[in-house]
């Protein structure tokens, strides 16, 4: 009887184990708010955090140094819901890949472009895609790169608004989102494929 107890609870556990298994995806898209809100549309996905990666100066911030970085969003997904693949393809319609200066109106380093990937298997679709994405425009130079993950740096403390900012600040961020010409200059690149 004991026994029996116990394997029942054990193949419960391993059951929820197993229901709550996510994975994570580094993506670069300009404005962190932007791309939060973009990814928090998937079904599957479950968090998307707003962050810094890609440089060498630890513990970036927002209004001091993150000379290096990337803003980026760590995207937490469940893969039986909505596979990497889906993510890459969603993410590049969010995107201007042909801007080596930033994205739309945010100009300059910290809001270049990039997919970070983890392991070979995040490798190979991102390159797969990024190519499909140089067939698509034969005539652009598609300059998002592909790059090996590094540490990713949370917006955290003081800065801890940057988080959540499109839900929280909803007119504020509508304003930027038109203003700075997002959603125009997608129609303009991915016509009916672009998302918002």
């Amino acid at each position: 009887m004991k026994i029996t107890r116990w394997f029942i609870l054990l193949a419960g556990t391993l059951a929820f184990a197993s229901s709550v298994q996510a994975d994570k995806a580094v993506f670069a898209g300009g404005c962190f708010w932007c791309m939060e809100a973009d990814f928090e549309k998937l079904e599957g996905v479950s968090d998307v955090v707003s962050g810094f990666t890609g440089g060498t100066i630890k513990n970036p911030t927002y209004n001091g140094n993150h000379a290096g970085h990337y803003e980026a969003v760590e995207v937490t997904y469940d893969p039986a819901k909505v596979s990497y693949q889906a993510l890459l393809d969603h993410y590049w319609v969010n995107i201007d890949p042909f801007d080596a200066q930033g994205q739309f109106c945010d100009k300059g380093s910290s809001y270049l472009s990039a997919i970070f990937v983890a392991n070979e298997t995040q490798e190979k679709l991102a390159e797969q895609s990024r190519q499909e994405v140089v067939e698509m425009f034969p005539d652009r130079k598609v300059v998002t790169p592909i790059l090996p993950a590094s540490t990713f740096y949370p917006i955290k403390g003081d800065e801890s608004y940057h988080q959540d900012y499109y839900k929280n600040n909803p007119v504020r961020y509508n304003f930027y989102r038109y203003t700075c010409g997002r959603d125009k200059r997608l129609k303009e690149i991915w016509g009916d494929r672009a998302t918002h």
